[in-house]
């Protein structure tokens, strides 16, 4: 059968058409290649993006958001020289159990040097996609040494590797805040020495109370910086022991030696329970509440310099190396630091309140919550620390304004007490000394005078009891040698203190 010719026309019309369809054709095909480019570049990134150590379950990438919202590598990765420590031994342990090699612990023993060298040297690269410190760290060793870095997990996870971290970070911050403290008080010990029989106002309710000398002021600082100390030290011990080898939360099946770890690392011992071990941080609620009761010793501390730099007091003159001025007001002179100090106790009082809150309702054993742990924990080392250090400057850069000091003293009545212990002397009884001693303050109010001031006819005249001699228990010098009961402000009470304390931080 023949066909038909076609007319120009139709001829043209099919040119038309077949030319279009080229091009849809071409379209088409760029389309195609486009999109087998961009699957193609798809493809090249899944690739070049790293499997993650535990990805083997996994069919999709984690995305970015995820990834970016779940990291603490950002944080964590001041752990790693505890990080690097705890997988040494855990390296060690292995090869000794038989579970790896000589050969691949000795190759993991200078991967990790050479990872710890460049982390120092900041020739490490810090990848958020690894997700914490101890990924980035594995998987660098993987890059580094190959197939044996992948025996280090054996018999670990990072539930019990994080609290091992942790727990070595806060074990050699307690011995920094320590040394820190003690610097401190040997600041104030200085101070109190180089202020030897100056007297000042006493104060209960910041109402004049009585006379007590400057360095057994200055000593109560001291003590309770001693009981700071104390409290930490304390602390350590109860943190001082190894979770590593706990595992998930259940342990292992492999043979490993918790206790060759533990003694590796300086632990006490290893932590009896496993789910224990992996799941609380009672040690770290432990170690910020001590940390917030430092803050508010110091914050006390700060409060009352702020006040004796008052000019309503006068008290104390900070140098000019330690304040600050207004911006706008040229005569101000500011204590700055110890306004700071006292301010920067909300903030350390704040991040024990984070990590409470954090831990009050997780189920045992390890929940992601316990990321959240750390920075309040870094903030509040660290402030504590800073604040510690601004603290023993300031107290280095102090002088007490002598001639102010003693012109307060006639004001407040501050011999009274002492006027009472004179009757108790003389056999009348407390109660009855103590409404004596109120009429004869409210006498002397009356009459705008001090309690020394008043004539012995004038006391006599409120009780008979009174004699020449109790003008040896009046007057704010008197009244301080009156006292001798141990732990007083007497001067040979205070002088045992101070001798007690140059003997504890060798000040002798």
């Amino acid at each position: 059968m023949q066909c038909a010719s076609p007319s120009l026309g139709a001829i043209a019309d099919l040119s038309w058409i077949a030319g279009r369809r080229r091009k849809r054709r071409s379209v088409h095909i760029v389309a195609m290649a486009m999109a087998m480019g961009s699957a193609s570049s798809s493809s090249a990134a899944a690739a070049a993006a790293e499997v993650k150590l535990w990805g083997g379950r996994f069919q999709q990438r984690t995305t970015n958001a995820v990834e970016s919202f779940s990291e603490s590598v950002s944080y964590d990765k001041k752990l790693y020289k505890e990080d690097l420590a705890g997988s040494c031994a855990h390296a060690v342990m292995l090869a000794k159990q038989g579970l790896m090699s000589e050969e691949d612990r000795d190759a993991i023993l200078k991967g990790i040097a050479e990872i710890e060298a460049r982390i120092e040297s900041g020739n490490f690269t810090w990848r958020s996609d690894r997700e914490d410190v101890h990924m980035n760290v594995e998987a660098a060793l993987t890059d580094l040494i190959g197939e044996p870095a992948k025996k280090l997990h054996t018999a670990r996870s990072r539930n019990d590797q994080v609290a091992t971290d942790v727990r070595l970070w806060c074990r050699n911050a307690i011995d920094n805040l320590v040394k820190k403290i003690i610097a401190l008080q040997i600041a104030l010990v200085q101070l109190a020495l180089d202020n030897e029989g100056l007297v000042v106002p006493g104060y209960t309710h910041l109402q004049r109370a009585q006379p007590i000398l400057l360095q057994h002021l200055l000593l109560a600082y001291v003590e309770q910086l001693e009981r700071d100390a104390g409290r930490l030290k304390d602390c350590r011990c109860r943190i001082n022991f190894s979770p590593l080898g706990s595992c998930a939360l259940a342990g292992t099946g492999l043979p490993i030696d918790r206790f060759m770890t533990a003694e590796a690392l300086g632990f006490t011992a290893p932590l009896r329970n496993s789910v224990d071990a992996v799941s609380d941080r009672d040690f770290l609620i432990e170690f910020l509440a001590a940390n917030s009761i430092i803050a508010v010793h110091l914050s006390r501390i700060g409060e009352e310099w702020v006040l004796w730099a008052s000019e309503e007091f006068g008290f104390l003159i900070p140098s000019d190396a330690v304040s600050t001025g207004s911006s706008i007001m040229p005569q101000k002179k500011n204590p700055d630091p110890m306004e700071l100090v006292r301010g920067k106790s909300a903030r350390v009082i704040g991040d024990l309140m984070t990590v409470l809150v954090l831990c009050k309702g997780l189920p045992q054993a390890y929940n992601r919550d316990l990321q959240e742990d750390k920075e309040p924990l870094f903030d509040s080392v660290e402030t504590i620390g800073t604040v510690l250090e601004v603290t023993t400057e300031f107290s280095q850069n102090v002088t007490f304004n002598r001639k102010r000091i003693s012109a307060s003293l006639s004001a407040g009545h501050l011999d009274a007490t002492t006027m009472a212990d004179y009757l108790v002397n003389k056999g009348i009884p407390f109660r009855t000394s103590h409404d004596i001693v109120g009429k004869a303050v409210a006498l002397a109010i009356s009459k705008d005078v001090e309690l020394s001031k008043l004539t012995l006819e004038e006391l006599r005249s409120i009780n008979p009891v009174f004699e020449d001699d109790v003008y040896e228990y009046l007057g704010v010098e008197n009244a301080v040698k009156r006292f001798q009961s141990y732990g007083s402000t007497g001067a040979s009470c205070v002088k045992e203190q101070l001798q007690y304390w140059c003997e504890k931080l060798k000040l002798v």
